[in-house]
């Protein structure tokens, strides 16, 4: 029969938040209530009738409450099957049937967030609360599994509205998410002890998810797994999309290169950074940024390692964007930009990312450790007779950040901390030079005194020597090429310098 009636429960919680009105609802259906330890007590001061585990098993909570509930009495009773045979087996052994379960387990992830003492952390890995629900999940053609307390409010609807009844698509689709709990749990705990070294196994657990509007394109779904509310607090805008989201993400990869630098404005567009400038005050990085390229920056994204003011909300707010991210807004420039309801804005809390990163690939994954190396001054080894200016390191540097988070094959243009040109996801190197050049020019840039920055090696001389006729007196790459020596003798022959970092930065 489909339909079953719970008159029995057993009720094993760490948090008890919430669980008041479901003992209410048990007790006015007349359900005989089971518990343990803390949960009956708290069940007792409520003033409802509840045996302990104890009396039913006939042995007490031991080895500091590891094993409370971890008895054939029990599991007896979740894992029967209503039918004759273990009906009868229930009765020669004086088992109760147990029809429902409700458990919230151990906070295991929570533990491993806040502390690094491991006694702590291990005595929070549930044994009895994961097996109840796996036994009543594996068991839901008879019995009714409450996994976490995020299942309250259904298990209090069927309380209430079908007086203490569910039908079995009831029970399977409690028992689903049950596995998803249990699931869920295993894998981080398997993640705290494996630490990404000991055994390659590709297991994560992440329990938040939003359906997004559409894929990468409109014929195509998407969901997004992962917490935002973490990161960012959403402070206006249409609903966040799939392509936001992947430029938004490459956004916040580049200004936490920046997040201790002057003020620093970055313009993106499909993932490529297409302005980036560092200037005394955010209305200047932001105009600074701007000027790079201000037609690519049409329906691009914009982020500050700043808070907004008000004249730099003016400019941005004249131009259509997809999303802006930055720290704060001062709140006159939070009331102008909030003005047109479908822009995203996006306080972001931390420029944080994650040391490992993984993609879709063929029939698999692969997982890598995150591009997090940032060169600094004492990376650099000149390789050239002549030796870069302070300036001109520091302009290096910024084209080393700059060319790193764009697509490969790539090359950066800067002048003065700013982005003045630059080529990616290009089919050679020269081809992502000359773009650069071109964009350069196009918008009035003069690239006398410029830098450039290389995604990798040079194969050949060509870049440097096209790069040097256009007015480029600094280079850096990582080196690594055979024909290092050819590039480095042209730079010598005609006064370029050059620095080498022994750490390319391929993007694909």
């Amino acid at each position: 029969m489909s339909v079953k009636k719970i008159n029995t429960a057993l009720i094993s919680v760490f948090s008890k938040e919430g669980l008041e009105p479901i003992i209410r609802e048990l007790e006015k259906n007349g359900v005989q209530i089971y518990s343990t330890g803390g949960t009956q007590r708290y069940i007792e001061r409520l003033g409802a009738k509840v045996i302990s585990v104890e009396s039913l098993t006939s042995y007490p909570s031991i080895l500091d409450g590891r094993v409370k509930t971890l008895h054939p009495k029990v599991f007896g009773g979740l894992l029967a099957r209503r039918e004759e045979a273990h009906l009868n087996q229930l009765q020669q052994y004086e088992i109760p049937e147990i029809d429902l379960v409700i458990v919230d387990l151990y906070p295991f992830e929570e533990t491993v967030a806040n502390t690094s003492d491991e006694t702590a952390i291990i005595e929070k890995i549930d044994i009895g609360g994961v097996s109840l629900i796996r036994a009543a999940a594996k068991n839901f053609k008879d019995v009714v599994v409450v996994p976490s307390r995020s299942a309250y409010d259904t298990i209090l609807e069927l309380l209430k509205n079908k007086q203490g009844f569910t039908d079995e698509a009831d029970r399977k689709e409690l028992a689903r998410r049950a596995f998803k709990v249990s699931s869920n749990y295993d894998v981080a705990i398997f993640n705290y002890f494996n630490d990404g070294t000991a055994d390659l196994s590709f297991k994560y657990s992440i329990h938040r998810s939003d359906i997004l509007r559409y894929g990468e394109n409109p014929h195509q779904s998407g969901v997004f797994f992962g917490n935002f509310d973490e990161i960012f607090v959403r402070l206006g805008g249409k609903p966040i999309s799939y392509n936001n989201l992947v430029d938004i993400d490459a956004a916040v990869q580049i200004m936490r290169e920046f997040t201790d630098a002057d003020p620093t404005f970055a313009v993106l567009k499909h993932t490529n950074t297409c302005g980036l400038a560092t200037r005394p005050t955010v209305y200047e990085a932001w105009t600074a940024a701007l000027a790079c390229d201000n037609v690519s920056a049409f329906g691009g994204i914009f982020i500050s390692n700043k808070s907004i003011d008000l004249q730099t909300a003016k400019s941005i707010d004249d131009l259509f964007y997809e999303v802006l991210i930055a720290p704060d807004f001062d709140s006159d420039a939070f009331a102008l930009l909030s003005k047109k309801k479908k822009r995203i804005l996006l306080k972001i809390k931390d420029f944080y990312v994650p040391q490992r990163s993984f993609r879709s690939l063929l029939n698999g994954v692969v997982e890598q450790d995150t591009d997090l190396k940032t060169e600094v001054a004492t990376d650099l080894e000149t390789v050239t007779t002549k030796a870069p200016s302070p300036s001109e390191i520091e302009d290096l540097l910024f084209a080393s950040i700059s060319v790193k988070h764009l697509k490969s094959n790539g090359i950066a243009l800067v002048k003065n901390k700013q982005l003045i040109g630059m080529g990616c996801g290009q089919p050679s190197r020269v081809d992502a030079l000359k773009q650069a050049i071109i964009k350069a020019k196009a918008f009035g840039f003069d690239l006398q005194g410029a830098v450039m920055a290389s995604d990798a090696f040079f194969p050949f001389p060509d870049c440097v020597e096209i790069a040097h006729k256009e007015g480029i007196t600094a280079v850096i790459q990582p080196g690594g090429s055979i024909r290092d020596k050819d590039s480095v003798a042209y730079c010598d022959a005609n006064d370029v310098a050059m620095v080498m970092t022994g750490h390319r930065h391929f993007k694909h």
